[in-house]
């Protein structure tokens, strides 16, 4: 399935929740946003028929996400069944790590190869304070039941913030030294009903990059076994774990981007960042099968744009802008 710019589309993101039992501050607003419906949200047997019709026009990789998808009930009874897909080989889940503990080895079970953990400090008190109420110890217990299910690679998922957080990047890149863990820096990005509290926080790659080089030695590169996705990897002398950089905005990957997005209430979006979307559940609940679903995963795939547009209209454009010598 390959779309006007000749990108082999074959991952699709699949949002089984709008909720989180998070409020991060760059995310959302502290009273969170409003619900949907609960009817109006994709039903678990919906999701499988659309992952299925989604196989036939080449996606092979699929990623669960939310909100926080642990908070689906019925979440591994899905796992299970989209793991059984013929020609879906790779199932792998994004999640805040606050519900890991009691879940990763069901979820290992049940189908998921590997899990993205969202994690930007690792101080207590401004882990509080980011997400708005989470505790950073049960994130950590999280993580270490990742770990010993054998979820590898396990990833930790820091999105860089000026002036919040960017005085810790040394201290989360030194969490691959003795450890099997594979931090990845991102560039903060104007998105979420937030967006306006990431003005004047940016950090480019290339910063972070000479940050960790200057108190831990250089970084050597370094290739993932699976899963690398759109991050460049490298890795400290004797590291057991890697640290990996999305240049998002400063150098946005957009060029490679393989990847589609299934909404929580059934909109197919060919850009993760682009609000143009192909509706799939008001067919799919009018008995569309699934060559006709597959047919709409064309149709999205017809409108994937070039790249992404995040800078226009944010007012931090001047400052990324001089920052990559744009």
């Amino acid at each position: 399935m390959r779309d006007t710019y000749q990108r082999d589309i074959n991952y699709l993101r699949v949002s089984v929740t709008d909720r989180c039992n998070l409020r991060c501050v760059y995310c959302m607003p502290a009273e969170g946003v409003k619900a949907l419906p609960h009817d109006e949200i994709l039903r678990l047997e919906e999701i499988e028929t659309i992952v299925r019709a989604a196989s036939l026009t080449g996606v092979k990789k699929i990623r669960l996400t939310g909100g926080e998808p642990l908070v689906r009930l019925g979440l591994e009874s899905l796992i299970q069944r989209i793991s059984n897909i013929p020609g879906i080989d790779d199932l792998t889940l994004t999640t805040n790590a606050l519900l890991l503990p009691g879940h990763a080895s069901s979820l290992k079970e049940a189908g998921v190869k590997r899990v993205n953990i969202s994690l930007d400090t690792l101080r207590t008190e401004r882990y509080r304070e980011i997400t708005r109420g989470g505790d950073l110890a049960t994130a950590w217990e999280g993580i270490n039941a990742a770990l010993d299910a054998g979820m590898h690679p396990v990833k930790i998922n820091t999105v860089v913030m000026r002036g919040f957080n960017d005085d810790e990047v040394v201290a989360m890149a030194r969490l691959t030294l003795n450890r099997p863990i594979h931090v990845r820096f991102i560039e903060v990005m104007p998105i979420g009903s937030s967006n306006s509290w990431t003005n004047g926080r940016f950090v480019p790659t290339e910063e972070i990059i000479a940050q960790i080089s200057s108190k831990l030695g250089p970084l050597l590169p370094a290739k993932m076994s699976s899963g690398s996705g759109p991050a460049k990897y490298y890795q400290l002398k004797g590291a057991e774990g890697t640290i990996g950089f999305i240049a998002s905005m400063s150098e946005h990957f957009c060029q490679s981007c393989n990847r589609l997005r299934l909404t929580a209430n059934g909109a197919l979006r060919p850009c993760l960042y682009d609000s143009r979307e192909v509706d799939l559940k008001t067919p799919l609940r009018a008995g569309a099968d699934l060559k006709e679903l597959a047919d709409l995963f064309m149709d999205a795939v017809a409108l994937k744009p070039d790249r992404h547009h995040m800078l226009e209209g944010w007012r931090d454009k001047s400052r990324v802008m001089s920052q990559i010598g744009g």
